[in-house]
């Protein structure tokens, strides 16, 4: 900690400080901390779905997915657009025929664990039939 007494030689006149003032430097770095703080869960939006435990391991991934979700009532959802049963088919197709590689695209099905297994077995059979046989079911990890 340097003390600035005056000079002997220079009867009044102060040195220079050399320090380094970092109190603004934490403050900034106090307010961006609390805005990433804030804004970080509200980039992840999604639909809500009360998914199942497993222990199985995470995936590792290159590219982005598509995720396909199904909710309590039953309704489809592609990315945070809701789709029809009627509809799907051929939204399934788009997303196949739209494939940047020799692999189909990776699909991540997340359904409600109150959802009857018929309706999942339904939705993965659409993937199926569409070409989209890269699919993984998403749950929770247990804790």
């Amino acid at each position: 900690m340097a003390m600035n007494l005056p000079s002997q030689r220079g009867r009044g006149r102060r040195a220079p400080m050399a320090d380094i003032n970092v109190t603004p430097l934490v403050d900034v770095m106090l307010v961006l901390l609390i805005i990433f703080m804030v804004t970080a869960p509200l980039l992840t939006q999604g639909v809500p779905v009360n998914l199942p435990d497993t222990r199985a391991k995470p995936l590792d991934q290159d590219q982005q997915p598509t995720e396909i979700a199904l909710d309590r009532d039953g309704r489809i959802f592609i990315g945070k657009d809701e789709v029809s049963a009627d509809a799907l088919p051929p939204r399934l197709e788009a997303i196949a025929g739209a494939r940047t590689g020799k692999e189909p695209p990776q699909v991540f099905l997340r359904a409600d664990r109150a959802l009857d297994y018929g309706r999942v077995m339904k939705v993965m059979g659409e993937l199926n039939r569409a070409g989209l046989t890269r699919v993984a079911l998403v749950t929770v990890g247990e804790d």
